[in-house]
């Protein structure tokens, strides 16, 4: 059931469309975190890649689908918006972007659920989509992480192409940053017509919380420890550089502590849930709650909202709620 809140801000379809290719590679190769100089040299000097759609002022700011499935959860929140057709068109490629970076099972909520993917993947084949993408950049070494994770296996069951980093495919990027000015992306995290961020919920030693703004973080090559220096500032300059079409948070299987990597089973808590919505700040504001954290304190959110990215007073958005339990 909707509840009252403000409008939506109106969101601009992104008007350049690129091509990308369909590889999986072998083998990531540790330059990443390594390399001081950036591979190749600029592509773009936009500063802002923006793969936002129009949407009807009838559809919900946020939807919280809660107690069932994976699956469940995931087709619950899609459909609170009227189904991935929304946003995806026929013919589209979409890029997914989960958080794949450690070798952990799923059991140990460092990654996100394999099973959402999927879910996800099949929702944006049913929708038209001429190719799905999965990837991400690992912080371990990523073909065992895809592997481990289960996300390799469940993607590539329903048709995703998986796509492992490999250092031909990073370019530096202009994204003209307070803290990132320009630095190495990898180009299928970008190369998309739709962008969905899947990131999962989890707790972080440095950012306090892991959700969607940080899930960006998985784009980038080079030292990605320098930026934690100035952890806030960086990464709301991601979320101020690349606006996705959509963000799902996958809150089934929460890490409530010693994130971002965990291990230990008795620091993950079942929630049962996914949050879904075009303002990635609401989305952190409000997974925030799962860690008994406020949104104030998590400065990367407060940023993001003083810079009209997002509201990160979810309260006053129009969220639908749906309990499968």
């Amino acid at each position: 059931m909707s509840e009252p809140g403000s409008s939506r801000r109106d969101f601009i379809k992104r008007s350049s469309k690129a091509g990308i290719a369909v590889l999986t590679a072998g083998g990531i190769g540790f330059w990443l975190r390594s390399r001081s100089e950036h591979p190749q040299q600029e592509l773009s000097a936009s500063g802002v890649r923006d793969y936002q759609v129009d949407v009807s002022p009838q559809i919900p700011d946020m939807v919280v689908a809660s107690g069932g499935s994976p699956e469940e959860i995931t087709k619950a929140a899609v459909n609170g918006f009227g189904g991935m057709e929304t946003f995806v068109s026929r013919g589209d490629v979409v890029v997914l972007k989960p958080n794949i970076g450690w070798y952990r099972v799923p059991q140990q909520a460092a990654n996100t659920n394999p099973e959402v993917v999927k879910t996800v993947v099949e929702l944006c084949f049913n929708a038209g989509a001429k190719t799905v993408v999965v990837t991400d950049v690992s912080c371990n070494e990523a073909r065992r992480c895809f592997r481990r994770s289960g996300i390799a296996k469940a993607a590539e069951s329903v048709g995703a192409t998986v796509i492992l980093p490999e250092e031909r495919k990073f370019r530096d990027i202009r994204i003209n940053g307070e803290a990132l000015s320009v630095w190495p992306v990898f180009t299928p995290v970008i190369e998309a017509d739709k962008i969905i961020n899947l990131p999962i919920l989890k707790h972080h030693n440095l950012a306090r919380a892991t959700m969607a703004m940080k899930n960006w973080y998985g784009m980038l090559g080079g030292r990605r420890n320098q930026l934690h220096q100035n952890i806030d500032v960086s990464i709301a300059d991601l979320s101020t550089f690349l606006r996705p079409t959509l963000t799902l948070l996958d809150a089934y299987r929460i890490l409530m502590t010693n994130g971002p990597q965990g291990g230990n089973l008795e620091d993950v808590k079942l929630a049962k849930t996914l949050i879904a919505s075009t303002d990635p700040i609401a989305v952190d504001a409000y997974g925030a709650t799962f860690l008994d954290l406020e949104a104030d304190q998590l400065p990367f959110v407060t940023i993001g909202h003083e810079r009209g990215i997002g509201n990160k007073n979810y309260q006053e958005l129009n969220i639908e709620r749906v309990d499968l339990s």
